[in-house]
């Protein structure tokens, strides 16, 4: 492969243009020139440009870093010769988030497209290397001269001095073969542990399931004397009630014999005591103290005299009409006479006043009467008598019916004290019998045979309760074939597990000394490759260069003993020691058929005039197998 043309818009080249040829191509460039970004716009031609990555602390993604400062979309073409046919590739952007994702390849001149080339493998194809070979090999950035470690690159070189196999990486194996052992096994992590964990559970949960079981048995066996006990105690305790209440209700049955009797007695004083209450009430006195009526019958026998005397007084009104004709005729008189008119009218008129004055004393004595008469007919009504006599004789009666109140009331009072008497002791008698009766908290057989029922039976409640509880256990535990089942399983895995733990274990053992063998040679052969390429370029002062897998180098002096770490090189002859790796590793691991550029950003700098001009003839007969392209600021 050889690159002729780059045409790009990229980073700070705006539709600038790169002519290349094959062999040697040294572009001399002052810093900020835009060699760096030549050199990333080669890579991202190839390979495109990646947009998964991200932007962190210290790092820029090629992206945002070689972003148009135009602001135009990122975009370029390159003509190329592979295969000896001239191919030109271009790629354009057609959203911001996939830079030059867009991709064509054509046979140049033509719109004839390339037949298998497409924007995924261009980079692979044309250069028979991944983009991750190709950045440690070929391609030589600014300031990163030093080699890498990459399993691919690995894989590359390791088929040269082996199997020929690119497939191989002792690395990615190694890795693989330890991913795989820590899934089985790793300090208390992986399969095996876990295994060991589930099964000691499982164990301890089948041995608390055979001791529950067990448990279960026993309590079973104790419920079962528990409820024999229990019958037998509620026989007891049946028979043991009888006896008792039988006893009771006797002796309480002789009692209530008295209370019937003495509310029977009482009924009748009571109801003797109401009658003659009730006679007392109809009488004309009514229901009073004896001292009380006798003082209100005198007063009212003493009245109804009175007025009886008032309403029998005369009111004749005689006088007053005789006074009344007098006045006439003494009127008559003082007309017949007229000399004595004036003295017959005077006693006309005093005649005439008296008798008025005496017909109205008479008509006022009438209305007495007839007052007195009503109020004395009222007294008499009152005592139902028709007479004052009557009245005398009321008092006599109302005393007698006092004394016969007086005497039945006393009578009911001594009865109800008597039936209070018999009712304090019909309680006594039924507080005593209750308590003869109390089968919980007495003190006679049946109250204490209850009590050994009431523990009986809790006692089978709470094994009952316990039964539950475990039989809950057992549920939740599951099911002993099973979990024995499950046990066996596991076994089965666990052993298996093991056993593939161990040969991973001989695996990596095997490996690693496989891949010392193959070491053996793969070192000597990329070192022996780079102590030639620095040998020529020191002039024979450095004439060995020692590797290791990961590509840190020593280098050996000619005529030493001992050899240098790169610690104690200077920048000039480190970056030399590196470049001759470099040169080295793309010698063995870039194939030949592609023929892949070598791409080297100011890895120069740091070299001395002499050191220089000896990497320049190195590279330019390097050239002479692939093109070189060199950036370079002096």
């Amino acid at each position: 492969m050889m690159i002729k043309r780059l045409d790009a818009t990229f980073g700070k080249l705006e539709g600038e243009s790169l002519e290349l040829h094959d062999g040697l191509n040294v572009i001399s460039a002052p810093n900020e020139s835009g060699k760096s970004t030549w050199c990333a716009f080669v890579r991202a031609m190839l390979y495109g440009v990646d947009s998964s990555e991200r932007q962190k602390a210290g790092f820029l993604p090629d992206k945002m870093r070689f972003a148009p400062w135009s602001g135009s979309a990122m975009q370029g073409s390159m003509q190329l010769e592979s295969g000896g046919r001239d191919i030109t590739i271009t790629r354009t952007t057609k959203t911001a988030s996939a830079p030059m994702r867009e991709f064509s390849a054509v046979y140049t001149g033509t719109s004839v497209s390339v037949e298998g080339l497409n924007g995924n493998n261009a980079g692979e194809m044309l250069t028979g290397v991944s983009r991750d070979v190709f950045r440690r090999s070929a391609f030589v950035e600014q300031g990163k001269v030093a080699v890498t470690h990459s399993a691919e690159l690995e894989k590359r070189i390791s088929a040269i001095v082996s199997s020929g196999d690119e497939d191989c990486s002792f690395t990615e194996a190694d890795g693989r073969l330890r991913q795989w052992q820590r899934k089985r096994r790793f300090n208390r992590h992986g399969r095996l542990p876990e295994l060991e964990d589930e099964l000691s559970h499982k164990k301890q949960l089948l041995a608390e399931l055979s001791d529950a079981a067990q448990n279960r048995e026993n309590m079973a066996a104790e419920l079962e004397r528990a409820k024999q006990e229990c019958e037998r105690i509620e026989a007891e305790v049946i028979e043991s009630r009888k006896v008792v209440r039988k006893e009771a209700l006797s002796s309480l049955q002789g009692v209530r014999n008295e209370v019937n009797a003495a509310t029977e007695r009482h009924d009748k004083a009571a109801e003797r005591r109401d009658s003659c209450r009730a006679a007392l009430c109809a009488c004309a006195i009514g229901e009073r103290k004896p001292e009380e009526a006798k003082a209100e019958v005198k007063t009212d026998l003493e009245n109804s005299m009175k007025l009886k005397e008032r309403s029998e007084r005369k009111s004749s009104p005689v006088l007053a009409i005789i006074l009344m004709i007098l006045c006439g005729a003494l009127v008559a008189a003082g007309f017949l006479l007229p000399d004595l008119m004036i003295h017959a009218f005077v006693a006309a008129a005093v005649a005439l006043a008296a008798g008025i004055a005496l017909f109205i004393r008479a008509s006022r004595r009438k209305t007495e009467n007839y007052e007195a008469a009503k109020q004395r007919r009222k007294l008499l009504a009152k005592y139902k008598a028709e007479s004052e006599d009557d009245i005398a004789a009321s008092i006599d009666e109302y005393l007698e019916l006092y004394k016969n109140y007086a005497e039945a009331q006393r009578a009911e009072k001594e009865s109800a004290e008597a039936l209070a008497v018999v009712r304090r002791r019909q309680e006594q008698a039924e507080s005593k019998t209750l308590t003869q009766l109390d089968f919980t908290g007495g003190d006679n057989q049946a109250a204490q045979l209850s009590r050994r029922l009431t523990e009986a039976r809790a006692k089978c409640s709470r094994i009952s309760a316990q039964m539950a509880e475990h039989s809950g256990r057992l549920a939740a535990m599951g099911d002993p074939l099973v979990l024995g089942s499950e046990i066996s399983r596991m076994e089965a895995e666990y052993a298996e597990i093991s056993a593939e733990y161990d040969a991973i274990a001989l695996a990596i053992d095997t490996m690693r000394k496989a891949d010392e063998d193959i070491q053996s040679r793969f070192s000597p052969a990329l070192g022996k490759l780079a102590a030639e390429y620095m040998q020529f370029v020191t002039d024979g002062k450095y004439d060995g260069v020692m590797l290791d897998r990961d590509f840190s180098a020593t280098v050996h002096e000619a005529g030493g003993n001992v050899p240098r770490n790169a610690e104690y090189l200077s920048a000039g002859t480190l970056d030399l020691m590196y470049l001759a790796v470099r040169l080295a590793v793309c010698s063995l691991a870039l194939p030949e058929s592609a023929n892949c550029p070598l791409i080297i950003d100011d890895a120069l700098v740091n070299f001395d005039a002499d050191r220089r001009r000896q990497a320049m003839a190195l590279l330019e007969k390097i050239a002479q197998e692939r093109q070189v392209i060199l950036f370079a600021c002096n």
